[in-house]
């Protein structure tokens, strides 16, 4: 039944609102009466079918499209690049966009703002469209089915406003109601989070709490959007009472009570797509004949070899040392006070691991989330067998010994579930979850610190339900018989207080379980430790790398919280109506 509904759904991607022209009609002479070149005839499309087809447009956008690598929710250069998850590693001439942001010296003419920018924007402007043919859809169109309509274009809009206000700050807001002729002069002098939180409390109020395709976001996952945006802004009571809500009462589009996914991996796996996990995924298909419907997140990023190994390109989200060494464990529990980077994972210098050296990973007692996030030497790369040494790694001196591992696709998926048909083979059918039900008990846990009435001991309870998954045996990555490495992780003992102490604890298990999932910058951005954080990960990591992909990293307060505006954008209208960020 999950497979069903998840191909009726990815058909229905596969159409664009373009394929509603296509239709003829040949009961009269009215087909004579041609529309224009490049326009979209509204008549077309304000019955039921046509609304769909232009929402369906809408939802073909959250995974980027054609600015796949740099405009999909993944984030992965956005979010965990630059809050010290990976590095894009390689020579610095490969693809050398990338290299200014992850030492924290953006350019506003970088393409890859660019990229970001306008594949956000687009999605507004098919959201907005669709908006403006529900004001003139035809009468036998029912209010409940233009409700439905409504609420999901809203989600939608109210999704890539996030991308935007997280990343640039404050962009220019656009809706349904904004006149063409004003488009160019609309300013970046109003806060979004207002619009975004009404655009996605209207979805929470309007949508269905299951659809018919399970790609539709439905009541829940807008609940679950709405209090991460309440947390963004540190509206902790508004977001928990959401959150009691929702982990009691939440599920699934497909009607499946909200859980964890009882192995890690089984998250990150095409062949259990639509898991009880995914609050909200974009739906992805591979063999369809275009890339565009499948997931693009990581195809520049898996390890760069001629065989063995999955996608063959191109080794630029390279898992940092610290990154690796934070998954260390004492007792089955994080090492907090940082001392992770003593003693683990050292190499043969102090002035970096060289092209040459070996690299022996630490054998001592681990998370086991470590072997499902960090490709690691002589552990299990999924079914691909045992990961070998530096032939995995584009460049080791750039990019030290890891590689990343969650959403690859498996050996056994190659022909199926993973799509041959362009230049390289990491185009997948992995869905990629924007929110997953992980995420939302370790939001609610840190609710329950932050806000008046909150309950430390929930906080604990929702931060043990998370480790105890992690400790499942059955998920451990598995070497032949036995555990592929010295897996120890126990959940927290009690009782907790609403301190510093508390919070520690659910930050870092955000950075253990939702590592290079395109969180971390964000979530040190919010906390308010961005500056103290990164410093004392760039003092680390920097000397790893002899050939000095780092080198030169400053994180600058009052700057670098925000990626700059893009030229291009401001020569467009002037910078008098797009305003740059500070300091750029």
């Amino acid at each position: 039944m999950k497979e069903d509904m998840k191909k009726i759904f990815r058909k229905k991607l596969i159409w664009s609102v373009l394929s509603v022209l296509a239709l003829a009609y040949a009961c009269d002479d009215s087909f004579l009466d041609v529309a224009p070149t490049g326009q979209l005839d509204a008549n077309l499309l304000s019955g039921t079918r046509g609304l769909d087809r232009s929402l369906i447009a809408v939802y073909s956008q959250v995974n980027g499209r054609d600015r796949s690598q740099m405009g999909s929710p993944l984030n992965w250069v956005w979010g965990s690049i630059r809050g010290g998850d990976a590095t894009k590693g390689t020579d610095p001439g490969d693809f050398n966009d990338i290299n200014p942001i992850q030492i924290y010296s953006a350019l506003p003419n970088q393409g890859v703002l660019l990229d970001k920018y306008r594949a956000s924007y687009e999605g507004v402007a098919r959201a907005n469209s669709t908006l403006q043919l529900l004001k003139t859809a035809a009468p036998e169109v029912p209010d409940t089915f233009k409700t439905r309509i409504e609420a999901q274009a809203k989600f939608l809009r109210a999704h890539f406003y996030f991308e935007l206000k997280r990343i640039f700050n404050n962009t220019p807001y656009v809706d349904e109601n904004t006149p063409a002729t004003e488009l160019t002069e609309v300013k970046n002098d109003a806060d979004l989070w207002p619009k975004i939180e009404e655009d996605m409390l209207f979805a929470y109020t309007n949508l269905p709490e299951t659809q018919t395709e399970v790609g539709r976001v439905n009541k829940w996952a807008a609940a679950s959007y709405l209090a991460k945006i309440y947390m963004y802004q540190q509206k902790f009571d508004d977001a928990k009472t959401l959150f009691d809500e929702i982990i009691t009462k939440g599920k699934t589009s497909n009607g499946k009570p909200y859980g964890l996914v009882p192995k890690y991996a089984d998250i990150f796996k095409a062949a259990n797509d639509n898991h009880e996990e995914s609050v909200w995924a974009y739906q992805a298909a591979a063999g369809t004949g275009h890339v565009n419907n499948a997931n693009p997140e990581m195809v520049l990023n898996w390890p760069y070899t001629s065989a063995g190994a999955p996608g063959l390109c191109c080794g630029f989200f390279q898992p940092s040392f610290e990154m690796a060494n934070s998954y260390r464990t004492n007792g089955g529990l994080p090492l907090l006070d940082g001392s992770y980077n003593v003693g683990a994972n050292q190499l043969k210098t102090d002035m970096g691991l060289n092209t040459a050296d070996a690299f022996t990973p630490d054998a001592g007692p681990v998370d086991p989330r470590l072997d499902h996030t960090v490709g690691r030497r002589g552990i299990p790369y999924l079914d691909w067998g045992v990961m070998p040494g530096k032939n995995w790694v584009r460049n080791q001196d750039n990019g030290g010994p890891y590689a990343p591992k969650k959403y690859a696709y498996y050996q056994s998926d190659i022909g199926s579930l993973q799509d041959n048909s362009s230049w390289t083979p990491g185009y997948t059918a992995i869905n990629y979850t924007i929110i997953r039900f992980a995420d939302v008990l370790l939001m609610a846990a840190e609710a329950e610190i932050e806000a008046a009435a909150g309950d430390p001991e929930k906080a604990r309870q929702y931060v043990n339900r998370v480790r105890a998954r992690a400790a499942n045996p059955q998920g451990f990555v598995m070497n032949g018989a036995n555990p592929a490495a010295n897996y120890d992780i126990e959940e927290y003992p009690g009782p907790w207080a609403k301190d510093d102490a508390a919070r520690e604890k659910i930050r870092f298990e955000r950075k253990l379980e939702l590592s290079s999932e395109g969180h971390r910058f964000f979530d040190l951005l919010r906390w308010g430790i961005a500056k103290e954080t990164i410093d004392a990960y760039l003092q680390y990591e920097v000397p790893k790398y002899p050939l000095g992909a780092l080198y030169g990293s400053n994180f600058e307060a009052g700057k670098d919280e925000y990626l700059p505006i893009p030229q291009a954008e401001i020569d467009l209208v002037g910078p008098d109506v797009l305003v740059q960020n500070p300091n750029y």
